[in-house]
């Protein structure tokens, strides 16, 4: 019988650094809007100063590679780039982890619904939220899924356990060292997938090629 592994479409997001990182590198964030275009899912970021450029994958992270040379990274990569998918708008963070922010997720997601996934290997912070008209619903750190936040911390927990996470906290030594083994390599995959489940949208490397508006993200 044959079966299907359900973290294997997300794989090409979880490459060490040491093995090339693939094309979204180690840190990026990935949010899926619900109820907004694209042009208003860049004045959101933009706090209503922008409504994007035109561009593509490759001008998106030539921006974000010279804000981080201008900025020595401590604040991200300074813009996203937005597409739409289907019933959802995609938007692309290099090098950058503002949407999983609690107090940014929740001003993005007023009016709207917003699924936000953070790779961010420096910090070990791999992050997830949940979000829906200005309140998380659902959020927790990738490597520690038995630790939840928000106004309805188990709403997902069907989807997490099929994807194999374990919601329970461990107990004792031993538990927790399987735990954080089981954890640590499969974390961004079951994140992206628990994604993809919400959404019905997967977040697949071709979608680098499609067309976007790119803007930038501008904080208090």
């Amino acid at each position: 019988m044959t079966t299907t592994d359900p973290l294997a479409p997300f794989q090409w997001l979880n490459l060490s650094e040491s093995d090339g990182g693939g094309r979204l590198g180690v840190i990026f964030s990935v949010a899926f809007f619900r109820g907004l275009d694209p042009a208003e899912v860049l004045r959101r970021f933009s706090r209503g100063e922008d409504s994007g450029q035109e561009s593509d994958f490759a001008g998106l992270d030539d921006k974000a590679y010279e804000f981080v040379e201008e900025t020595d990274g401590g604040d991200g990569g300074g813009h996203v780039g937005v597409f739409q998918a289907g019933e959802w708008c995609v938007a692309i963070e290099p090098f950058g982890w503002t949407v999983t922010l609690h107090e940014v997720v929740t001003e993005l997601s007023r009016g709207c619904e917003v699924v936000a996934v953070t790779r961010h290997d420096y910090a070990a912070e791999h992050s997830f939220e949940y979000a829906i008209d200005g309140a998380i619903v659902t959020g927790y750190r990738l490597r520690h899924p038995y630790e939840r936040h928000g106004s309805d911390p188990d709403r997902l927990n069907g989807l997490m356990r099929e994807l194999g996470m374990g919601l329970d906290t461990p107990e004792g030594d031993d538990a927790w060292d399987a735990v954080w083994e089981d954890n640590y390599a499969t974390a961004v995959p079951r994140g992206f997938a628990l994604a993809a489940e919400i959404t019905g949208v997967p977040f697949t490397q071709d979608m680098l090629g499609c067309p976007m508006l790119v803007g930038p993200i501008l904080q208090s």
